[in-house]
């Protein structure tokens, strides 16, 4: 009984509530009663990691306690960030048994089976879909899953994660889960892309040019590095052989978008930064219902190489080559076949003579995320 009481207790009031109780009624308990109770309430502290936030780190990132919640679908991806997804299931598992709270786990074959299984939770009732992966992983639990009634739940162990840290996601999967457990749905925006014979969509950050280029040897060549060194020597690999392209466009359907200049990049953001941390739109909001457009003028590789630095740190680059828009719908048309990725996808080809309209679809998501600050 004391064990059930000490698990339905908030983090803090557990912590009380375990030095009040007198060492006989402990003893009483046996011992794996005891290492069960003593787990569940040091779990949270020692779970989350002290970067996440200043002061004890996961009281400052979910004030609430831990309600009573609709039992949960956890989808994982077993190839996310090479095996990390798969490595953090057992423990994720753990920790919600330890907390009491009810969740059913499935691993995925493929893409297409992720999408099929995540579909299949939203019909069968599940108020609670969780995406254990990377950032890809959770663009196709909103693509499957898009317009059901569902409240989704990322518990990020990919190799980017920039989608989880413009939602004030811990990067730690245990850590994710105790914010989860702790915090209510939230509206987010969805971008859309309508190419000619396809619609797709995505989340956090897109692109033409040379991060399309990138994220595809990111995925390949160079998928064994970590993090955003992963994506910024693919880009450098990239810059080899790369051509400049011309783009036009029109923004919210007024205002003409034209580069004079060739361009390397045309990134259209919904979150501030895409490829581990490249923050290529540091004023991106994931729930204001518009769109960080940037346009990188063509540039030598010295240039580009002394960009990297700041645009790891802050993203604040105010350079000639770069200039910025924000609109709620963007369309682009090119002067050579360009990729387009979203979420470190190839999402489609945008060829000469065609249009890729891109929109803000505001609000059109729930996600278990921590409040907005």
């Amino acid at each position: 009984m004391v064990t059930v009481f000490l698990q339905s207790c908030p983090a803090e009031l557990s912590a009380v509530a375990l030095r009040v109780f007198n060492s006989r009624t402990v003893k009483i308990l046996n011992w794996c009663q005891t290492f069960e109770v003593l787990a569940s309430v040091v779990a949270p502290v020692f779970d989350t990691p002290w970067r996440h936030g200043s002061g004890w780190p996961a009281f400052r990132l979910a004030r609430g306690t831990v309600r009573t919640l609709p039992k949960t679908f956890i989808l994982v991806n077993p190839a996310a960030g090479r095996g990390r997804a798969l490595r953090a299931q057992p423990h994720v598992a753990d920790y919600l048994r330890l907390q009491g709270h009810a969740a059913e786990f499935a691993q995925s074959h493929s893409a297409e089976d992720f999408e099929r299984r995540a579909a299949e939770a939203a019909a069968a009732g599940y108020e609670r879909i969780v995406a254990l992966g990377g950032d890809g992983t959770f663009q196709s639990l909103v693509r499957a899953t898009l317009g059901a009634p569902v409240a989704l739940g990322f518990f990020p162990a990919g190799g980017g994660n920039d989608i989880a840290a413009a939602l004030g996601i811990p990067k730690d999967p245990v850590a994710a889960a105790y914010v989860f457990l702790r915090s209510q749905p939230r509206s987010m925006d969805v971008v859309r892309a309508r190419f000619a014979e396809k619609t797709r969509i995505y989340i956090g950050g897109g692109g033409l040019g040379l991060d399309a280029e990138a994220a595809r040897l990111a995925n390949g060549k160079f998928q064994r590095l970590p993090g955003a060194a992963r994506y910024v020597a693919s880009a450098l690999w990239a810059l080899v052989n790369f051509q400049a392209f011309h783009l036009e466009g029109e923004l919210d359907g007024k205002r003409v978008l034209r580069a004079s200049d060739p361009l390397m990049i045309a990134a259209v953001s919904n979150t501030p930064s895409y490829g581990a941390g490249i923050k290529i739109a540091p004023a991106a909001e994931i729930d204001d219902g518009l769109l960080d457009i940037t346009l990188v003028a063509q540039m030598s590789w010295m240039r580009l190489v002394e960009a990297i630095p700041p645009i790891l740190q802050t993203g604040n680059l105010r350079w000639p080559e770069i200039r910025r828009f924000r609109a709620s719908r963007v369309i682009l048309r090119v002067d050579r076949p360009e990729m387009f990725h979203g979420d470190g996808e190839l999402l489609g080809e945008l060829s000469p003579g065609m249009s890729l309209e891109i929109e803000n679809l505001p609000g059109a998501i729930q996600v278990v995320a921590p409040a907005r600050r």
